[in-house]
């Protein structure tokens, strides 16, 4: 297993990010079979991101004449379990997971393969469906995964009450003057990568992503010293909702949130901060379910996403970084100070991208976030 690098500016990225932009209608180009069949895909993706239903499905239909059926989760544990579901019943044609979960899902036998003759590879920004990230994308040589868009897990912080070391680091969530809101696994993660990066571990904590003893061995020790400091935890979140609520309900000044909370967050007086042990960062895809009926519709549904208008208006609702050429160009201007606010070019060489995960750590790491919570 090893950590996704890319050789694009994520720089250029960052620069044009936004929530709230107007979305445009793409070209209407769309296959004669996906008008020939139902007209509709069934889609389950992320709760919490209203302008997903209020502007980018209209905008999809707009252009296509394809219908978007959606179905909000919370998580993607919770994706995994509505797809072995789907599996025998049906009902779900894409998913959108993270890139570390690709072989996970693949192994599981829930995935199909897109036709990238009936897609657009080269709309992508460099770095995104080719290099390191193609090749996680290609379990068995098949093309399992395309990009949506893509962000970052980091410090949301009270700017008026945070205890924060100087500078910044991950240990801050776990200072007993913090009341905090974390995800139970990203906080254990952020915790073996601050005993990492202040040498009190035995192994580099990467080699946990790659051998199932040694994450044992790592996880026991991060679970064992976040349980030391689990009395400041005042929200456990798993979805966007419940991570503000974690501030604005119940008095957190510390979390390990997407930029999403930041972004949502940033005129109530909290800020978003990239720790001195770099940020976790995600990139996010779309799945075909391997008994998927909607094909075709599918297809399309995919490449308006790599559009720039397409990507853009994901990348709006998510508050994130767009997957297409061009998208930049058509996103809120006004996003791009919050984003420079957080990643100059040290924090940007320092982002920390998820590894692969595969089941088996999945399933490991999910019993040492239960106990996390249960301590």
């Amino acid at each position: 297993m090893k950590q996704t690098t890319s050789a694009f500016s994520r720089r250029r990225f960052l620069q044009g990010s936004a929530a709230g932009a107007g979305l445009l209608a793409a070209p209407a180009i769309i296959s004669s079979k996906a008008l020939a069949s139902s007209g509709e895909i069934n889609f389950t993706g992320w709760a919490g991101y209203p302008a997903l239903a209020e502007k980018v499905f209209p905008a999809f239909t707009a252009a296509t004449g394809i219908t978007v059926n959606f179905k909000e989760l919370p998580d993607q544990d919770t994706m995994f379990a509505e797809g072995k579901v789907a599996l025998d019943a049906g009902g779900i044609d894409v998913i959108e997971p993270t890139i570390d979960r690709v072989g996970a899902w693949d192994t599981n036998g829930l995935l199909g393969a897109w036709d990238e003759s009936k897609l657009a590879m080269d709309n992508y920004l460099p770095g995104l469906a080719d290099g390191a990230a193609g090749e996680r994308s290609r379990p068995g040589g098949a093309l399992k995964y395309v990009p949506s868009n893509w962000g970052t897990e980091s410090l949301v912080v009270n700017t008026a009450s945070a205890k924060l070391s100087t500078p910044p680091s991950l240990g801050d969530l776990f200072n007993p003057e913090n009341p905090s809101v974390v995800r139970p696994h990203s906080a254990l993660a952020a915790m073996g990568r601050w005993l990492d990066a202040t040498g009190k571990l035995p192994r580099p904590w990467m080699d946990g992503y790659s051998d199932m003893a040694a994450m044992t061995e790592l996880w026991d020790i991060a679970l064992a010293e976040a349980i030391k400091a689990k009395g400041s935890v005042v929200q456990w979140w798993s979805g966007e909702n419940e991570a503000n609520a974690g501030f604005t309900a119940n008095g957190a000044t510390v979390g390990l949130c997407w930029d999403s909370t930041g972004f949502n967050l940033r005129n109530d007086g909290y800020a978003y901060v990239a720790p001195v042990e770099g940020a976790f960062a995600w990139h996010q895809g779309f799945v075909l379910m391997k008994n998927a009926a909607n094909v075709e519709q599918a297809h399309e549904f995919v490449k308006y996403v790599s559009t720039p208008e397409g990507a853009a208006g994901w990348a709006s609702a998510f508050s994130s970084n767009p997957v297409g050429k061009g998208a930049s160009d058509l996103m809120n201007p006004d996003v791009a100070t919050y984003y420079n606010g957080t990643f100059n070019d040290e924090a940007l060489s320092k982002l920390w991208w998820w590894p692969d995960q595969s089941a088996e750590f999945l399933a490991k790491r999910a019993e040492y976030a239960d106990k996390y919570k249960a301590a």
